[in-house]
């Protein structure tokens, strides 16, 4: 027998703290579950949206973060993607470009799932995606 497993939960470096919880709590509908310090200011955070859970760590502690982001790091996050289930891709596709987010055309694939597609402050990809309902 394998090993039981419950849940899974990412963990991403950021660059931006405030920005990347802008995304995932203010667009994305994430609840901010725990952080490494109270207040507004702090380095890791866990988020939780329904079943799903995502960690957030600054890529940088504040004393040595440089002032902006390495171009290099952030073209390499684009070969990170969280693939996130949602019901109604194209309301969340018009609601994602209310808030100001570069999100795709809603497409189905060839295999079945309806998809959008968006970065986050830090360049990973974020797929808001469900099986395509079939034609009748």
């Amino acid at each position: 027998m394998g090993i039981r497993i419950r849940g899974l939960c990412p963990l991403l470096q950021v660059f931006d703290m405030p920005a990347s919880i802008g995304f995932y709590r203010d667009v994305l509908g994430f609840e901010v579950v725990q952080t490494s310090a109270s207040g507004e200011h702090f380095d890791w955070a866990l988020l939780r949206h329904g079943a799903a859970e995502l960690m957030l760590n600054t890529a940088y502690e504040g004393d040595v973060c440089p002032p902006a982001p390495d171009p290099a790091r952030v073209a390499a996050h684009d070969d990170t993607a969280l693939f996130i289930g949602c019901p109604d891709v194209d309301a969340a596709c018009l609601h994602l470009r209310a808030h100001g987010v570069d999100a795709s055309e809603p497409r189905t694939q060839a295999y079945g799932m309806r998809q959008i597609y968006a970065h986050d402050p830090d360049g990973y990809v974020v797929c808001l995606q469900w099986p395509a309902q079939p034609e009748t």
